[in-house]
């Protein structure tokens, strides 16, 4: 008689981005009150918190180019909010797909806050090793903070799932 409903997935997705924001703006607001540009610490021999703004996108690609990238990588960041808000909410039930868009729905949220209210994206995390030196200066690993974390981690856990995707279809397939 009393049916119980299913609860939908698409508003803890939602949730879930939405805390990753949060928790990005709010490291991006502590890094900002308490250094100036360029202005750091040293955490351990390959791990530094150092203040960057990075005005291009992805290891500061078009960083040099004007102002005007800040406008493009900002509308490619809010179309793609909205296509990822569209596949939650038809493929919310896919669990690692839905994770995976989540995550990168925080990160460009977070990132895209960025480019509008100051013009680029706080960087703060710096890993360097002596070994990066031949690919990166001075072996430092491009600065980066949790949005950019968020970025990464769902694009990996899109590759898993489209791997396990493709690894199911040959097994039904046999």
């Amino acid at each position: 008689m009393f049916e119980r409903k299913q609860k939908n997935p698409f508003g803890i997705w939602l949730l879930m981005a939405t805390m990753l924001v949060v928790i990005d703006q709010f490291t991006k607001a502590l890094i900002m009150s308490e250094f100036d540009t360029g202005a750091g610490v040293v955490v351990t021999d390959f791990f530094n918190i150092v203040r960057v703004h990075n005005y291009g996108a992805a290891f500061s690609f078009l960083a040099t180019e004007g102002g005007w990238q800040r406008w493009l990588f900002t509308g490619i960041a809010l179309a793609t909010v909205v296509w990822i808000v569209w596949m939650l909410k038809t493929q919310g039930g896919q669990t690692l797909f839905a994770f995976a868009l989540s995550c990168i729905l925080g990160g460009a949220v977070g990132n895209v806050l960025d480019r509008i209210m100051h013009g680029y994206v706080v960087d703060f995390l710096d890993f360097h090793w002596d070994w990066l030196t031949p690919v990166f200066y001075k072996g430092h690993f491009p600065s980066f903070n949790v949005a950019d974390i968020a970025i990464s981690v769902g694009a990996i856990a899109l590759i898993v799932d489209e791997l396990m995707r493709v690894s199911r279809s040959k097994t039904y397939t046999k």
